[in-house]
């Protein structure tokens, strides 16, 4: 296991150092490369910004109408028959729209069952194994102008489906709740 934690501690530094040698090998002005992309950054989050804040105010409009309290209470005991703790299915929902907003729920749920219940872990794993598909996909699609999404959101909703289903599995056994 120590092993693993020095990998893990040395990784960042050793790909950022090998990022500026490769540079510097090829004979890359690696300063002015990194200035012009952090521009085009910048003119990159200027340009999503309508589409951030369009998400974030419908997320807020969604939760303070009750709408995703009414949604989870009415899919609760569908859920729980299959196994699926329903105090999870806020965050499975939420998750794929945007993960700020997933994680105050988390935050919520460590509040109200704690960080080292089964739902506290199960809630963390699903934060490990989703993504936050709608939020991605604009921004993204947006930025490079795509128009035809194609099968993206259908295989991403699958992707995050799997990644929910395995975040229970995981949880169960790991910590055997």
């Amino acid at each position: 296991m120590r092993w693993v934690l020095l990998i893990s501690d040395l990784l960042i530094p050793l790909v950022f150092f090998g990022i500026i040698m490769y540079g510097l090998l090829q004979k890359v002005d690696v300063f002015d490369t990194f200035v012009e992309g952090a521009g085009e950054g910048f003119k990159t989050i200027i340009n999503i910004m309508p589409t951030i804040i369009g998400l974030f105010t419908a997320i807020g409009m969604f939760r303070a109408s009750g709408a995703l309290d009414l949604v989870t209470r009415s899919f609760a005991p569908l859920v729980e028959s299959v196994g699926f703790p329903a105090p999870l299915l806020p965050i499975a929902l939420m998750r794929t729209i945007s993960s700020s907003a997933a994680n105050g729920l988390v935050l919520d749920l460590f509040k109200t069952y704690g960080p080292d219940s089964f739902i506290g872990r199960a809630a963390s794993v699903m934060m490990g194994c989703t993504e936050t598909i709608f939020y991605t996909l604009s921004v993204y699609f947006m930025t490079v102008n795509i128009k035809n999404t194609r099968y993206t959101v259908a295989g991403a909703l699958c992707a995050n489906i799997a990644g929910i289903i395995a975040s229970i599995y995981i949880t169960n056994w790991i910590f055997g709740f």
